[in-house]
């Protein structure tokens, strides 16, 4: 763990230093959660999902949702009155 100094300016920005960025591969733009309690302020960089790893998940889902409505018995024609049906709506055309 790399341990350094910095301070911070009238507008209250703070700059960390080159090391740990590189470290923890930072560039501009990267998010990070603040905690704060007493004398320590604690800055945990957030994980961002990229496009192909998001579309990858949803369609993961999407092949589960599809494998679980077959062993149900439920056909691509059934979903507009299943979703009537959970909506409350008593009417289908």
């Amino acid at each position: 763990m790399n341990v350094e100094v910095t301070k911070m300016s009238s507008k209250g920005q703070i700059v960390i230093p080159q090391d740990i960025r590189n470290e923890l591969k930072m560039k501009e733009g990267t998010l990070f959660t603040i905690f704060g309690d007493k004398n320590t302020l604690i800055l945990k960089k957030m994980e961002t999902v990229s496009k192909e790893k998001m579309l990858k998940d949803l369609e993961k889902l999407a092949k589960t949702g599809q494998k679980r409505a077959e062993k149900m018995g439920i056909k691509e024609s059934d979903i507009p009155k299943l979703i009537h049906k959970i909506r409350g709506v008593n009417e289908w055309r």
